[in-house]
């Protein structure tokens, strides 16, 4: 089983119990280059067992230890499987892990008064509290403004490598400040909870449509969406996992995707200026979207991948064709 640490650190499941399907989990330890935030981002981690003693030459401690030193509770020894057939027949749920408290009827009382998802504002929690530059070589041809709502490092990097001097600002950046920097584009990061509570996000976003070219992905997505028109809603069951199906309406090429989200965008919702581009095979919702009048896309899913496959890494070379198009 590959892709753990990535996955504990994407601030995307900030505030969320992770379960693991797979049974071993802790194979190949950790390692300090395969992060995507500088913390672990899971509130609880649930595996069926751990690999104590890891073998990778890149290994600096165990994915126990891992947790331990930042302090968050997990658990082994579980049938992570039923689990998982669980959430599959009845949608997603609030969770605990105790062993402090250990009466059930203490706990349910705690599990019901802990919040739902649905209105909850999370880009906040995990947002960076001050602007800062990622690229630092400078060679870049174009400016990036990349809003942060939970942004992964290889999103970053990828924006990197295709050229890109990025600049990362927090969630909450007004429009003046975007404009005052003066970007060649803007992307809207992926990130966690209810985009609806984002509404600071949507209006900066609404601000810009048709100013700056526009590229967003999951979290950034919904908020694009928004911005434009489009109703979001809850999924009563969430896309997880590396290997959704996604059907590019443009090409008629499938690819495997890498997906994490519990909301999504109604198809039906979407304004005649806005065109959907991508649909998951599996329940036909919307996984991506293009604006025909101003320079702006968005996919639901996970391009980056980390971890994943790399069949949609060319939508970033989309958005650097966006932005050539708009400076030249």
């Amino acid at each position: 089983m590959t892709g753990y640490q990535e996955i504990i650190t994407d601030p995307s499941y900030c505030c969320q119990i992770v379960t693991m399907t797979s049974p071993h989990i802790g194979n190949y330890g950790v390692n300090p280059d395969d992060i995507e935030s500088n913390r672990i981002q899971v509130a609880g981690f649930v595996i069926k067992e751990e690999t104590t003693i890891p073998s990778n030459w890149r290994a600096t401690q165990s994915i126990g230890s891992y947790l331990y030193d930042h302090s968050i509770v997990g658990i082994q020894n579980v049938d992570t499987r039923a689990i998982t057939r669980h959430i599959r027949d009845k949608g997603a749920m609030n969770g605990i892990i105790s062993s402090v408290d250990i009466d059930v009827k203490n706990l349910k009382v705690k599990l019901n008064n802990a919040p739902s998802m649905v209105g909850l504002d999370l880009a906040k929690k995990v947002t960076t509290k001050a602007t800062y530059k990622w690229s630092t070589n400078n060679k870049g041809r174009y400016q990036v403004a990349a809003i942060d709502y939970g942004i992964k490092h290889n999103i970053l990097r990828l924006l990197d490598s295709h050229g890109c001097n990025i600049t990362v600002f927090p969630a909450t950046c007004t429009t003046d400040e975007l404009l005052e920097f003066d970007p060649d584009g803007v992307f809207l990061s992926n990130g966690p909870g209810d985009p609806a509570a984002v509404t600071y996000g949507i209006d900066m976003v609404r601000n810009i449509l048709g100013v700056k070219p526009i590229f967003g992905i999951c979290l950034g997505h919904q908020i694009l969406a928004i911005a434009l028109g489009a109703k979001t809603y809850k999924l009563s069951f969430g896309h997880r996992g590396i290997n959704h199906p996604v059907r590019n309406e443009e090409t008629n090429i499938v690819e495997i995707t890498s997906q994490n989200h519990g909301f999504g965008v109604d198809l039906d919702s979407l304004p005649e200026n806005v065109i959907p581009t991508h649909i998951n095979l599996n329940d036909n919702t919307l996984e991506g979207l293009r604006c025909n009048d101003v320079p702006a896309f968005s996919v639901q899913y996970h391009p980056e991948s980390s971890p994943g496959p790399h069949d949609s890494r060319y939508l970033f070379q989309q958005f650097i064709d966006m932005m050539h198009a708009q400076t030249n």
